[in-house]
């Protein structure tokens, strides 16, 4: 074909190749056609299910719930598209039935999922913590799709409410699984509050003196202590004065009183008397009358003196009240000796219990810091622990965080699959682009001289004269044999794009499946 082709060039190659360009176009576009007709429509059914968030403000009962809402739907997700919970869904309705004599159940499991989408759907929120723009999660369409709309629609319900009870069942496990753990946890640590409760009590009876908060009290004590030592020792000095002048003014004074000695005058002058006259003298008789007189009184008065000789006796009163005064002295100077020794006593004891308080001190304080440490932890497992228990009690009642179904499966009225028109759009442009291609093809193939100026050009001489195309009846029946056969290679070509277009409907896992299972069987 010449480079500068004008318009007539074009229109005469329209002409010559009119059937390689109408041929390949109406067998593509049969083909696009038969194809859009012979796959089996797909229908979808979806469900949209809200994600609600709890009634009740954070501020007053806080969700136990781990985790964002993209997290828990994707953790849901992978519980519910588990074999066990899939093939019960697949039994129930049934699903898949001509492909289960050929595929295994792991396959028909894949089939499932890859009929199953889930695609969230997010909006741009305000973070009520924080005051920011955030894009949240704040809905999800669940869909399925399937040859016949009432089990898709069936089947997308079902799935729906399965995600539903699976988000209520895990939200509950959740809340009572915390409240479980804070609540065993809270007991343990109750007991060990209560061991070391036990400890600090057998320390402190062990230690009752020598506690911290008894150091102030044992220090004014022994400063007390330490006073009445040395009042009692001045006291004690004082009083072993007192013996000494005592004892100094008694050794001066004699033991006998008045009527004593005056009896040892009378005796001694009845002995004077004896030695110069008679019994019988008046003197001697006087003498004794008054010695008798004198001994029957100093007796009468010595009467229950027994035991000690009458000589023995004091009877001066000046000499009995000092010897009563020392005596009285002695046994104050033995009580003070008896109470200085307890003081000196009581005063080590406490000095034992201030020099021991510092190490109880440390102890004390270990011991308590342990003890306050362990109750303060306690206090707060214990709030929440009562978080933990009304938020299962929220959970149980439905007001925490919620999937509601605002939008259930419908009937699917119209296919998803296949899209007629577009099958068709595309098939006329591949039609008319084979169409193009196969009579450029073959213009570019064909070396025949067809003008007589592409004759001049190709030999370089002068032509004289032309001849017109003469068309026998012979070659008008080669041309139709030629076409026959193009038109028949054409509809071969169609029927296997149409049974390959049939087989690539269907899965290629299961077309390779089928295939391998039939060789072997």
């Amino acid at each position: 074909m010449e480079e500068d082709a004008t318009i007539h060039d074009l229109l005469a190659i329209l002409k010559r190749r009119k059937w390689s360009l109408i041929l390949p176009a109406v067998a593509v576009f049969l083909i696009a056609l038969v194809t859009a007709v012979i796959i089996p429509p797909t229908y979808r059914s979806s469900s949209t299910i809200l994600i609600e968030d709890q009634e009740l403000s954070r501020e007053y009962v806080a969700s136990f719930v781990s985790g964002f809402a993209e997290q828990r739907l994707q953790m849901i997700n992978q519980r519910i598209m588990s074999t066990a919970r899939l093939m019960e869904i697949i039994n129930r309705f049934n699903l898949y039935a001509g492909y289960r004599k050929y595929l295994s159940t792991e396959e028909i499991i894949d089939l499932m999922r890859k009929d199953t989408k889930l695609e969230t759907i997010s909006a741009n929120v305000i973070d009520s913590r924080s005051g920011a723009a955030k894009t949240a999660t704040i809905a999800f369409s669940l869909s399925y799709e399937g040859k016949n709309p009432e089990v898709v629609q069936q089947v997308a319900s079902a799935l729906a409410s399965v995600y539903l009870e699976e988000n209520l069942k895990v939200r509950e496990q959740q809340t009572t699984g915390a409240y479980k753990f804070l609540e065993d946890e809270a007991n343990d640590l109750k007991g060990q509050l209560a061991a070391i409760d036990a400890k600090i009590s057998v320390f402190k009876s062990q230690n009752v003196t020598a506690l911290p908060e008894l150091f102030p009290t044992n220090l004014q004590v022994l400063d007390r202590i330490d006073r009445d030592i040395d009042m009692t020792k001045a006291q004690l000095g004082s009083l072993k004065e007192r013996q000494s002048f005592l004892q100094s003014q008694l050794a001066t004074l004699p033991k006998e009183g008045t009527d004593k000695a005056f009896l040892k005058q009378l005796k001694a002058d009845l002995v004077q008397l004896e030695s110069r006259f008679s019994d019988h003298h008046p003197d001697v008789i006087k003498t004794k009358t008054e010695i008798a007189k004198l001994e029957a009184r100093i007796k009468s008065e010595s009467a229950g003196q027994a035991g000690s000789s009458a000589e023995d006796t004091p009877d001066n009163d000046a000499y009995i009240a000092l010897a009563a005064q020392l005596a009285g002295i002695e046994t104050e100077i033995n009580s003070a000796n008896h109470q200085l020794w307890d003081l000196n006593r009581k005063r080590d004891l406490y000095r034992r219990r201030i020099d021991s308080s510092p190490k109880v001190d440390e102890v004390y304080k270990t011991l308590m810091a342990e003890r306050n440490n362990t109750q303060s932890k306690y206090d707060d497992l214990m709030k929440k622990t009562l978080e933990a228990k009304v938020a299962q009690g929220l959970e149980k009642g439905q007001m925490g965080e919620r999937f509601t179904l605002i939008d259930p499966a419908r009937l699917p009225e119209k296919p998803v699959k296949p899209n007629v028109p577009a099958i068709l759009l595309v098939g006329l442009f591949l039609g008319i682009g084979s169409g193009v291609g196969m009579a450029t093809l073959r213009e570019h193939l064909d070396r025949s001289v067809r003008s007589v100026n592409e004759l001049a050009k190709a030999t370089g001489k002068p032509v004289l004269a032309g001849l017109p195309e003469i068309v026998t009846w012979e070659d008008r029946q080669q041309e139709k044999q030629i076409l026959k056969k193009i038109f028949i290679v054409l509809i071969g070509l169609a029927v296997i794009a149409i049974v390959l277009v049939h087989f690539l409907v269907m899965d290629l896992d299961i077309l390779w499946t089928r295939f391998i299972r039939r060789i072997f069987a």
